[in-house]
């Protein structure tokens, strides 16, 4: 019997080994391709926000004091004398103008202090500041933030900064020279302002609830309107417009926030993003997005450089003349050279790592792609929208 035509040994452990690793192997591919489908797809909460729903900013001025010497002058600086009365005076002390006058305070500067207010703080809740000379101060290292409010931009108190400072710098100068490690005129506070006031939010106002995009796009909001109507039910979500779902929402609170968190999770299909070349004019930087594509087309490009010297002529009298005089004239070269651009044929790119590709192979700086670009798109074939910033 040929080797073809024997029977198969069902028994056989080679037999199940293999049969185990086909296994193995067509699994993981199912499972690799389900995670690579479910990797393009992003939550509701990535692409957008319950609109209200925010931060504050938070700002206030303030005194450091507690410096080896380090603070501000107070000659160049009349506002840290001034700011140093206020709090002394409502503290019980009054200081005479002659007094004001005297003062030194070295050991003082002027600061202003800024916070970020998270959404549905408390009173009681502690927040992180920052700390930002105003002065002349040379260092705020080992200085003491006494208390400032924090205002918003109603001009309320909604919090009190108070606390030691971390300054993450050193500095050093003698003999007229001077070594600085990182920055000595700010610091920060970790835990260093108390929240005493609440900022109102109209979350659990009204019968809807609006998500805001974080990107004004139609197909994005079809899409995560459409999520939603297909987990919760018909006619749930609707988009306003490209930047605006409106959600109806449970009116019971704690069902409201429950209906939320639920939402927030659900996925989204990405949209394909409008192709877009980013041009910084003052760096060169070229940021080009996924979407961006290239048609076929030609392009030279050379370098024109121009060259000026001088050079100093001396004109010296004959030896036996009268009234002479040695003249200084300069003499002056110019040069123009232009280098030689060939053409080069770029061929169609529809993914962005061949336009990539396509435009290395010009051999351009990055300032040339910056005319080369806006060149390609004049002559249609950049598939993007070009935007200098």
């Amino acid at each position: 019997m040929t080797p073809w035509t024997q029977p198969v040994n069902t028994n056989s452990p080679r037999l199940w080994g293999s049969l185990r690793l086909v296994f193995s192997l067509v699994l993981c591919l199912v499972l690799g391709l389900g995670m690579a489908t479910a990797s393009h797809a992003m939550r509701i909460k990535e692409v957008a926000s319950v609109e209200g729903v925010r931060s504050n900013q938070l700002t206030g001025f303030g005194l450091v004091v507690g410096l080896d010497g380090t603070g501000d002058q107070t000659t160049q600086m009349p506002y840290t004398t001034q700011g140093l009365a206020n709090y002394l005076q409502q503290m019980g002390i009054t200081l005479t103008a002659t007094t004001l006058a005297q003062l030194q305070m070295k050991n003082v500067a002027a600061v202003l202090v800024t916070a970020q207010l998270p959404p549905f703080a408390r009173p009681g809740q502690m927040l992180d500041v920052n700390v930002s000379s105003v002065g002349n101060a040379k260092s705020l290292k080992g200085g003491t933030l006494i208390t400032s409010p924090l205002k918003g931009a109603d001009g309320e108190i909604y919090a009190l900064a108070q606390g030691n400072l971390i300054v993450a710098g050193a500095g050093a100068a003698a003999g007229g020279s001077k070594v600085t490690v990182n920055h000595l005129s700010a610091g920060r506070i970790p835990d260093g302002a108390q929240v005493e006031r609440v900022v109102p939010t109209a979350l659990q106002e009204g019968s809807t609830v609006n998500l805001s995009l974080r990107a004004s796009d139609f197909q994005t909001a079809r899409k995560v309107a459409s999520a939603i109507n297909s987990k919760f039910g018909p006619d749930v979500a609707q988009a306003l417009d490209g930047r605006t779902v409106q959600v109806k929402a449970p009116m019971n609170p704690n069902d409201r926030i429950s209906f939320l968190a639920e939402m927030e999770e659900l996925p989204v299909q990405n949209s394909v993003a409008a192709a877009k070349v980013i041009i910084n004019a003052r760096t060169g930087s070229v940021v080009l997005n996924q979407a961006v594509s290239l048609g076929a087309c030609a392009i030279a490009h050379g370098n024109l450089s121009i060259s000026i010297s001088s050079t100093p002529v001396i004109s010296q009298p004959n030896a036996l003349s009268t009234g002479g005089q040695t003249v200084v004239a300069e003499k002056a070269n110019i040069e123009i050279k232009q280098d030689a651009g060939k053409l080069i044929q770029l061929p169609a790119a529809a993914q962005l790592a061949d336009v990539v590709k396509a435009l290395n192979s010009l051999g351009a700086t990055p300032q040339d792609l910056l005319a080369i670009l806006q060149a390609i798109k004049s002559a249609g074939a950049l598939n993007a929208e070009l935007e200098v910033i």
